[in-house]
């Protein structure tokens, strides 16, 4: 049974545990902390230090020496290494609060549509052993949904496309429920890695992570642009093996995102197959909300919306849309109090 969240504990927080980026909110404080899901660590012989979380681990990727890895301990929506993503939750409410000691507090964390048991079980347990008292769970597109200001409490159909780092979530929500769903495993990070191989394939240029990110943000697109971009970026020449600049369109670059754009399209046709007549006519009426980073792929609404016969809107705040929905959540708990897992 759920308890009742406010009592005689310490803060109560919301977690938005993304593949790519980690944004906490403080009870009656808002978003306080918004930084990539990343951790540099140091190995000497057994032992293991954390050096940096965040954006200044997010800085070392690609540029350490031997003894120190900064890794990404989320993959695909889901905890990848255990140890490391404790910690990582651990030093990040600890950035929120102001404090290293919130063992009396209280944390909702937002999960993929289609995580199982065991992946929810890992998420429990991670959280607990950074030192939280309780942990409650919520699944990510309905926590998406509530942030766009969906009425996911009401007998009518709404739908949500929340395309994040790790996992692409897909529902139809009516009365707090998740009518038709599925989560699709090609998201921000699939993305990129389409990016690093297309450049490396056409330009024989290797190009690390954070330029693929940069490009896919600066040209990325899945529908033809009215005035089409380019990029200048810096790889290494894999012939020659030193340095060399390079210019990328947004052509270019949408040739590489197809295939991708191509499954955003089909797990969205397979979603609206599966949802009850009665909502679908619903959806058709209202249309379908767009969030996560990948909402701000140029096109993307266009092309799904031209695809699919229905229209389609980009949420107000995207890449906040999750965040800002379990922080509605956790402040109006006995409102939404069937929602949670």
């Amino acid at each position: 049974m759920l308890k009742k969240f406010r009592g005689a504990f310490g803060p109560e927080l919301a977690i938005d545990l993304g593949t790519a980026n980690t944004l906490v909110h403080v009870r009656g404080r808002g978003v306080v902390l918004n930084e990539p899901s990343v951790v540099a660590i140091e190995k000497k012989g057994n032992t293991t230090r954390v050096l940096a979380v965040g954006q200044d681990a997010k800085e070392m990727l690609g540029k350490t020496p031997g003894n120190i890895i900064a890794i990404r301990p989320m993959r695909d929506g889901v905890i990848a290494d255990f140890t490391i993503t404790e910690l990582m939750i651990k030093a990040f409410i600890a950035k929120a609060i102001g404090s290293s000691f919130f063992v009396r507090s209280r944390l909702l964390i937002s999960v993929p549509a289609e995580i199982t048991s065991i992946e929810q079980k890992a998420v429990r347990e991670a959280a607990l052993g950074a030192g939280v008292r309780e942990v409650h769970l919520i699944e990510q597109p309905m926590a998406a949904a509530v942030g766009a200001g969906l009425p996911v409490r009401d007998a009518r159909g709404s739908m949500i496309i929340d395309i994040g780092g790790g996992t692409t979530d897909v529902a139809v929500i009516s009365l707090s429920g998740l009518v038709a769903s599925q989560t699709l495993r090609v998201a921000g990070d699939k993305l990129d890695e389409s990016i690093v191989n297309f450049v490396r394939k056409r330009h024989n240029i290797l190009i690390g992570e954070r330029t693929a990110e940069l490009i896919k943000m600066k040209v990325g697109s899945a529908y033809e642009l009215e005035e089409e971009l380019q990029i200048d970026v810096k790889g290494r020449d894999l012939i020659t093996g030193v340095p060399r600049s390079i210019t990328v369109t947004s052509i270019e670059i949408r040739e590489a995102l197809k295939d991708n754009v191509r499954q955003f399209v089909a797990v969205t046709k397979t979603v609206l197959e599966r949802t009850p007549p009665e909502l679908s006519a619903d959806i058709i009426d209202r249309g379908i909300v767009l969030c996560g980073g990948g909402a701000h792929i140029k096109g993307l609404e266009k092309l799904i919306s031209e695809e699919c016969g229905i229209p389609v809107y980009v949420a107000d705040n995207p890449l906040h849309a999750v965040v800002d929905g379990v922080g509605l959540v956790l402040e109006n708990v006995e409102t939404y109090r069937a929602l949670l897992l």
